[in-house]
């Protein structure tokens, strides 16, 4: 069992910037790929940025490309994602998500142990 427990969130104006964090527990942090993935109201879940377990290949959602940076440290068992330029349809609850898919991916059926999510709210 992995545990996966993201902070970070809240509230910004549009173009503002947040850090959001994915802490890791259980097991070893290096043994899996971690995405991030997003939720807004009356909408699924979609894919938003997505890392290897190693950092060396990161994958992004063309919405976020060139705003968002992904990043990991595999000796704090933690991701973050930097999230710059910021809009109102950014707004969601972000997710993080483990996958032994080291490569990485883009698919929420790669994904095994998910965290409980935190809110982000972009206000134009």
């Amino acid at each position: 069992q992995v545990q996966l427990v993201e902070s970070g969130g809240g509230l910004v104006q549009a173009g503002g910037s947040l850090r959001l964090s994915c802490a890791a527990s259980g097991q070893t942090f290096s043994n899996y790929a971690m995405g991030w993935f997003r939720q807004a109201p009356g909408k699924e879940r979609e894919f938003v940025a997505a890392i290897s377990w190693s950092g060396d290949n990161t994958y992004y959602a063309d919405s976020v490309k060139g705003r968002f940076t992904i990043s990991r440290d595999n000796a704090k068992s933690t991701m973050y994602l930097q999230m710059n330029s910021l809009k109102p349809e950014d707004t969601a609850v972000y997710y993080c998500a483990a996958s032994r898919v080291l490569r990485g991916s883009y698919f929420l059926r790669d994904y095994t142990y998910w965290g409980q999510g935190t809110q982000v709210t972009v206000s134009s």
